[in-house]
């Protein structure tokens, strides 16, 4: 990567903190009871090196402790690298400690002028983004009111608004997106993206592998200090998951283990496993009589590359392996149930039906499939999907057949938002065209 390309230079960072035994906190204390100084260091990074290019966003993620928000305050220069060299080439805004330095007895729009001016804000600049300030935390009726009176949201929604509006060339963002209601957080996600097609370089600590992935074009993955992975960022977010299923799996096998207690309402843990791959959710359920299962499924987008981020309009691809113990007879029919369910409130949005596929089709004793939605038109929110198989003999006796394979909550995918669609279940584009009335009609 060239030089002048480079937004963010990590190199070789090591940063350690204290944790004292009993800490003294006055000088009489450190004299007199100088061993109560007595700490062990414990190392956040270690020798951590990354390169960020100018424009791109990069998540960064990991369980709780692993150095996510630690990276992000020593790009900030909150705290300092005992060894190694960081370099910033940009003006700096970051929203890490939201609404810090507000000061409690000064009113909203007093608060502006501070904070603004702690982003490097002169005082005719703040001025000229006054107006766009309040607009966007919609707080008009209130701006001159003590920020004591201010509800936390409104506080959050007034700082997030200040450091949002400062024209950054560089954004440091540490969990801050579930500002406000959902209206606020969507206006949130579009500043976001219009900034980062403004040619900022982001970077973003976030649990949710789903605004990773919307918004970042890559990922890093910090596990004890250390540089899992770092790569596009459906492929780590991916990999990321699927290492905490399994781990969380591993985790509740152990505690059954130690209190005797007997495995018998997951699953995932007795059957044969749902996806060797990285898609698949942890609370994921598997029953049937696995005489005829879906192997291998992935979610893939139109370029067939595997996705859980998706557009209003995007074509969907479920690609899958049909696995069975034995070829089909000619006479035995099959048929795949596909259902698409809303993850706020469970409630169905669309079903599919293969309607019955004569054993005819199926091929030796493994058959590759492809379910495709050719427009997916829901509107912007977090899905899930499950499936289900039967298998019945030709002979239409049984309605329904044998459930061999039913996977509820198989994996999660979300549609990334759009001011231009409608709300509600299902999106559609839609305009307003509005013309002078005319007094004499």
């Amino acid at each position: 990567m060239k030089q002048d390309q480079i937004a963010i230079d990590v190199s070789h960072v090591v940063k350690n903190f204290r944790i004292y035994k009993d800490k003294s906190h006055t000088f009489k204390d450190r004299i007199l009871f100088h061993k109560r100084n007595a700490y062990t260091l414990n190392p956040v990074l270690n020798d951590i090196s990354f390169q960020v290019k100018k424009g791109e966003a990069v998540g960064l993620i990991g369980h709780n402790g692993c150095g996510k928000s630690t990276t992000l305050k020593l790009l900030n220069k909150i705290l300092y690298p005992d060894s190694g060299i960081i370099t910033m080439h940009g003006k700096i805004s970051s929203l890490i400690e939201l609404g810090a330095g507000f000061h409690p007895d000064m009113t909203g729009r007093e608060n502006i002028y501070i904070n603004a001016t702690i982003f490097g804000l002169k005082k005719h600049e703040i001025d000229e983004r006054l107006d766009d300030i309040i607009r966007f935390s919609e707080l008009e009726e209130f701006i001159d009111n003590p920020v004591r009176t201010y509800s936390s949201g409104m506080y959050m929604r007034l700082a997030f608004s200040i450091a949002i509006n400062v024209n950054a060339e560089i954004l440091l963002i540490d969990e801050i997106l579930a500002v406000g209601d959902a209206n606020f957080q969507k206006k949130c996600f579009n500043k976001l993206e219009e900034i980062k097609k403004g040619g900022a370089t982001i970077v973003i600590v976030s649990h949710s592998m789903s605004q990773i992935q919307s918004i970042c074009d890559r990922a890093i993955w910090l596990d004890k200090g250390k540089i899992v992975e770092d790569g596009k960022a459906a492929d780590v977010c991916g990999d990321y998951t699927f290492a905490m299923n399994q781990a969380a799996i591993a985790r509740e096998q152990m505690e059954n283990a130690q209190t005797g207690k007997e495995v018998v309402s997951n699953p995932t843990l007795t059957h044969p496993p749902i996806y060797e791959g990285r898609q698949c959710c942890r609370h994921a359920e598997r029953m049937g009589s696995m005489r005829l299962r879906f192997h291998n499924i992935r979610l893939l987008d139109g370029k067939m590359e595997e996705s859980q981020v998706f557009s209003y309009g995007d074509r969907m691809n479920l690609s899958f392996i049909l696995a069975a113990e034995k070829d089909l007879g000619e006479d035995e029919n099959y048929s795949f149930k596909i259902n698409i369910f809303s993850n706020d409130d469970g409630n169905l949005c669309s079903s599919f039906d293969s309607k019955e596929i004569t054993g005819a089709y199926f091929k030796g004793i493994r058959s590759q499939c492809r379910f495709t939605i050719e427009h997916i038109n829901l509107a912007e929110g977090d899905y899930f999907i499950s499936l289900q198989m039967n298998l019945k003999p030709g002979n239409g006796n049984d309605k329904e057949g044998e459930m061999t394979d039913s996977i509820w909550h198989f994996v999660d995918f979300t549609i990334k938002p759009d001011s231009k669609l409608s709300t509600g279940v299902t999106a559609m584009k839609n305009q307003w065209y509005i013309s002078e009335g005319n007094n004499n009609e």
